[in-house]
């Protein structure tokens, strides 16, 4: 199992080399300057941001003042909707009537594209953080509210019998069935709302009154014709959506494998 890990991981890598070579190839060979081949776009990005002094972590002032203000919303945003989506989900999830009674009401607010909802949030919020955080909020709360509430309805009758017959708290009930019971699609619907958080973060920025931020550093890259550093903005988006990806794929693996342990064979 082990040998076929390392197989997938190697394999993984030898495409995306074959894939960044092309690229380089192709934008050599065409020329123009609105796409600038990968060793352009890596020198652009190690100038502008990783080429600080030993003491700062090699990060340099732009990044500091654009990344880490960019991960800092994205982050506080996931977690706002995470912890409101969790606990909806989980008191939606519980009660048969407030599910039949609201599903068609979430689905409504579900499907609306939270983009054409800017407006609304910029009159309630105003311009700037409060506003970014909100809109955030809202569009990631409702996978993972869903994923739970769906998760919370399929436990099995027989464990919450049960319950009832061991006359168990609903606190014991909701940590020790419900919970676990739900963690899969809960973990499923987290999945979805961290790699939208980093999507949304990036579109708040490039609203008005904003002045940091790697959406905004983008938008201002573009805006001076620095394409490289547009491009530069646009790559490190896509490293930093597959390293938290990776990254929630390995807590999510151990928390059901550990899930799974306590719960013990099946049969």
């Amino acid at each position: 199992m082990r040998t076929r890990g390392m197989r997938t991981t190697v394999f993984r890598a030898l495409v995306l080399v074959v894939l960044v070579i092309a690229w380089e190839g192709v934008t050599r060979a065409a020329g123009s300057a609105f796409f600038p081949p990968p060793s352009t776009i890596l020198g652009r990005m190690h100038a502008m941001w990783f080429s600080g002094p030993v003491g700062t972590l090699f990060l340099t002032d732009a990044a500091v003042g654009n990344i880490l203000p960019s991960l800092g919303r994205m982050f506080a945003g996931f977690a706002g909707g995470a912890l409101a989506g969790v606990a909806l989900g989980l008191a939606l999830g519980l009660s048969a009537r407030a599910y039949d009674y609201l599903d068609g009401v979430l689905q409504f607010l579900r499907a609306i594209p939270p983009p054409a909802l800017v407006t609304v949030f910029l009159v309630v919020f105003g311009f700037g953080l409060r506003m970014q955080l909100a809109f955030i909020v809202f569009s990631i709360v409702w996978p993972v509210l869903l994923n739970t509430a769906d998760g919370a309805r399929s436990v099995e009758p027989l464990h919450l019998e049960t319950c009832r017959a061991f006359r168990l708290s609903r606190a014991e009930r909701l940590f020790r069935v419900v919970l676990p019971s739900a963690l899969p699609k809960m973990f499923a619907g987290l999945r979805l709302a961290l790699s939208l958080s980093l999507i949304v973060m990036v579109f708040s920025e490039l609203l008005p009154g904003t002045t940091n931020g790697i959406g905004f550093q983008i938008t201002d890259a573009y805006s001076t014709f620095d394409l490289p550093a547009m491009w530069a903005g646009i790559v490190l988006l896509g490293v930093l959506g597959y390293l938290f990806n990776e990254l929630f794929l390995v807590v999510e693996r151990r928390v059901l494998a550990w899930h799974q342990a306590a719960q013990g064979p099946p049969g």
